[in-house]
């Protein structure tokens, strides 16, 4: 139809979006910036689904000037952190990370999982950073919004090379991951945690391997995390479990089956997180459960707004992890008495130590 001196052509016949396979994300929404919106229509020009291309990742270098990052959320547990890579391709369709990928003109959907950046100078911003005068000791945790042992480590070995870096500086060190690639640097861990200055979080947020599959569909088998736990736990790492997200209606029913068998693989810690859906990850999530759950979707989104006064998130620190509410309340009793159950949380995990920190000095160490 014509409106004043435009054409605008009208489709009946919206196209739906169709799961990749091996990606979380169902579509390639525009970033959050872009001003202008494209809805996929179909123009009748059918094909089938085998002749489309698989979507391949591409990794390509970063462009940073510092590697540490520092947080002062009061309920994050950390004040300073290291990612070495931006986007993952884990895949996670509830990654809390994916719109930090609009601040680079991508979408937070397919491409925050296929498009990937490494950052190649890590090691060597974070000496520089580590040898300044003013630098004071804290430790340093790794694995705090993107995976740092996602499939892209094995061959850019950064978290390796900042892990070196952190070994030989003696500097203190906590890392949270879902991949066994782990056990790779467990020579270096092991000795760091030797002397009070490493421990590891394993997240596992489901043992269902069929909803694994579409929910995080790159990341490693819930039975090999198990058996990371449990080898971390022999090399004397002290080890615990993250169970996140907490999804209501999905994988909330798992939760004391997860602490159960982390704690009988080794964990002596816990924690959880109840999921969150900021910005575009509430549509992308909504689009997931539409695709994979249909019959639950309603439910879940349901739940979510109860967690949260009647919105889908609530971004106030203090609320965002935890929920308000009636169900949210329910979360905290059964992971309290689960943790006891399996003895979990029983006594306060060892401080890592500061004390031992030595700055890089390069060629002055020479003399």
């Amino acid at each position: 139809r014509a409106i004043g001196s435009e054409t605008v052509f009208l489709y009946s016949n919206e196209m739906k979006p169709s799961p990749h396979k091996g990606r979380g994300a169902v579509s390639n929404p525009q970033s959050r910036f872009h001003t202008a919106r494209h809805t996929p229509v179909d123009d009748g020009w059918w094909q089938d689904e085998e002749d489309v291309p698989a979507l391949k990742t591409t990794v390509q270098p970063a462009t940073i000037r510092s590697i540490i990052a520092s947080n002062r959320s009061p309920d994050v547990p950390f004040n300073q952190s290291i990612n070495p890579y931006r986007g993952c391709e884990h895949g996670c369709i509830y990654c809390f990370a994916r719109p930090t990928h609009a601040y680079y003109d991508l979408s937070p959907g397919l491409d925050f999982e296929s498009r990937l950046f490494f950052k190649p100078q890590a090691a060597e911003l974070l000496r520089e950073e580590l040898s300044k005068p003013g630098y004071t000791c804290q430790p340093i945790a790794i694995g705090t919004n993107t995976d740092p042992y996602q499939p892209i480590e094995k061959t850019r070995r950064i978290t390796r090379q900042v892990l070196e870096v952190l070994h030989g500086c003696h500097h203190p060190v906590s890392l949270v991951t879902k991949g066994t690639m782990i056990l790779r640097d467990l020579d270096l861990i092991a000795d760091m945690a030797s002397r009070g200055l490493a421990h590891a979080m394993i997240s596992l947020p489901t043992l269902d391997r069929s909803l694994k599959r579409t929910l995080e569909p790159r990341t490693a088998d819930p039975g090999r995390r198990l058996k990371v736990i449990e080898a971390l736990r022999d090399a004397g790492v002290p080890v615990g479990v993250l169970v996140a997200p907490v999804i209501p209606a999905v994988t909330d029913r798992e939760l004391e089956t997860i602490l159960r068998r982390a704690s009988d693989a080794g964990a002596t810690h816990a924690g959880y997180v109840l999921l969150r859906l900021p910005l575009e990850v509430k549509p992308l999530f909504e689009q997931w459960l539409a695709t994979h759950l249909p019959h639950r979707a309603k439910h879940v989104m349901s739940l979510m707004h109860q967690l949260h006064d009647g919105r889908a998130y609530d971004a106030r620190p203090g609320l965002r992890q935890t929920g308000q509410g009636v169900f949210a309340q329910l979360i905290k009793m059964r992971f309290a008495q689960a943790c006891k159950r399996h003895g979990l949380n029983t006594t306060e995990r060892p401080p890592l130590d500061c004390s031992q920190f030595q700055p890089p000095m390069g060629q002055r160490s020479l003399f």
